[in-house]
């Protein structure tokens, strides 16, 4: 008579979670973005020495990418409710690639506003700091605040990977090279991002990372009015503003005026510009410590706190940096280095978790517009530091301008009321 053995439960190992499969794509756009829109930093000399073009007249363009950077976000963060991340960041990428392949063919300034400008700020835009909402939000409710600070470090990483080669590229080759590398790049990461990524964890049957059942997947329609929409209920709190009056000082301080203005500011003192664009990407680097760890501190530490003590160190550096440019990289600039690299983007995770906290589910919709006031303050930056430029001989206001509004910002972050919760 043969002996039935009851049924045991068959061991298996625990499969990764797919929320990080999600996260890791979304990094490898996020680098890719970070690098493209960091390109022009790269490029101001070169077309000034070609075309004879003004640095007021290069920064403008520089100043209408930063500013569709910043404006594009919320509406792509709406368009990713609608449409899904999937679709909407494989288009960004088809538009920086075409953007960048065109402006080899340009002959006049009002070309490189609408390649670089328009075409390639659209595309930047749509995978912008919404974009990292969006994923936090949708995949993760465990180390939010941890995957936030690693996302947000891929600008850091894109600018640390891109600019040296991109510098050498240029210097080597070309411009036109340059370009036709970021066209290439942009082209490389389309089938990852159709491959890969997915739109939310209900569509592959999962809940998010750290929950413990399936969040429903939401019908929204409208993008543009409910980005609108949240706009309109979030500018009737002083919370909204004050984060994005802060959000602006710090998108001057950082891609408007360091990220546009460093390279050719520090060539004025004889540095050549290769080793400038490695000064700038050894920033990034030291972003990307940054970011993580206030990332890890964001879920530990009040962010309104954070935010105080960012802006207030940024602010200090920046009044120092004029007497730091030399033509070599002696030991002093490289401290600012690494000083001002650990704190550059490191307001993102406090700001996306503030975000949350008083928008709750148009949190990364409100986010977005946050930052929109970012790249605001960002583009204004990058265009009135190239006419400080071209009309003073040296950026030396610039950068204690910047130093006085970080202190302000500062003072605003620390105003933020703590979100009253209902009982």
């Amino acid at each position: 008579m043969t002996q039935t053995l009851p049924d045991t439960p068959v061991r298996t190992r625990p499969r990764l979670h797919r929320a990080w499969i999600v996260a890791a794509v979304t990094l490898i756009a996020l680098v890719g973005a970070a690098g493209f829109r960091a390109t022009p930093g790269v490029l101001i000399d070169p077309l000034r020495a070609e075309f004879g073009w003004p640095r007021g007249t290069i920064s403008a363009a520089v100043s209408v990418n930063l500013l569709l950077y910043g404006l594009t976000s919320p509406f792509a963060a709406a368009l990713m409710d609608r449409f899904g991340m999937r679709r909407v960041v494989s288009a960004a990428l088809l538009l920086v690639a075409v953007g960048s392949g065109l402006t080899v063919f340009m002959t006049a300034p009002w070309q490189l506003v609408a390649c670089w400008g328009v075409l390639i700020g659209l595309g930047t835009g749509s995978m912008a700091m919404a974009f990292v909402a969006t994923v936090t939000s949708r995949w993760f409710v465990a180390r939010r605040g941890l995957v936030t600070g690693v996302l947000t470090a891929a600008g850091a990483a894109g600018q640390l990977v891109f600019l040296p080669v991109l510098a050498h590229l240029t210097h080597m080759h070309g411009w036109r090279t340059a370009a036709v590398t970021v066209c290439v790049a942009a082209l490389a990461v389309v089938p990852l991002v159709v491959l890969l990524l997915r739109d939310h964890p209900a569509d592959v049957g999962l809940p998010p990372y750290g929950a413990d059942e399936i969040v429903p997947k939401p019908h929204n329609a409208g993008a543009a009015r409910r980005a609108l929409g949240s706009l309109a209920t979030a500018a009737r709190t002083p919370v909204f503003w004050l984060l994005a009056g802060g959000f602006a000082i710090c998108g001057a301080s950082t891609n408007g005026l360091v990220g546009t203005h460093f390279i050719p500011a520090a060539h004025d003192h004889g540095m050549p510009e290769t080793t400038a664009a490695s000064l700038l990407a050894l920033v990034g680097i030291f972003d990307v410590v940054g970011t993580i760890f206030s990332g890890w501190l964001t879920d530990r530490v009040d962010s309104r706190v954070l935010l105080g003590v960012y802006y207030a160190l940024r602010g200090c550096s920046l009044l120092v940096l004029p007497s730091l440019f030399a033509r070599t990289a002696h030991p002093s600039m490289l401290v600012f280095i690494i000083f001002y690299g650990l704190d550059w983007v490191a307001t993102v995770p406090p700001t996306v978790a503030l975000c949350r906290e008083h928008f709750q589910m148009s949190g990364p919709i409100v986010f977005g517009w946050v930052f929109a006031s970012h790249q605001i303050g960002a583009a204004a930056a990058a265009v009135t530091a190239g006419v400080i430029r071209d009309r003073l001989g040296d950026y030396a206001a610039a950068w204690y301008g910047a130093g006085a509004l970080c202190l302000l910002a500062a003072l605003l972050s620390i105003r933020i009321k703590r979100r009253v919760m209902a009982t």
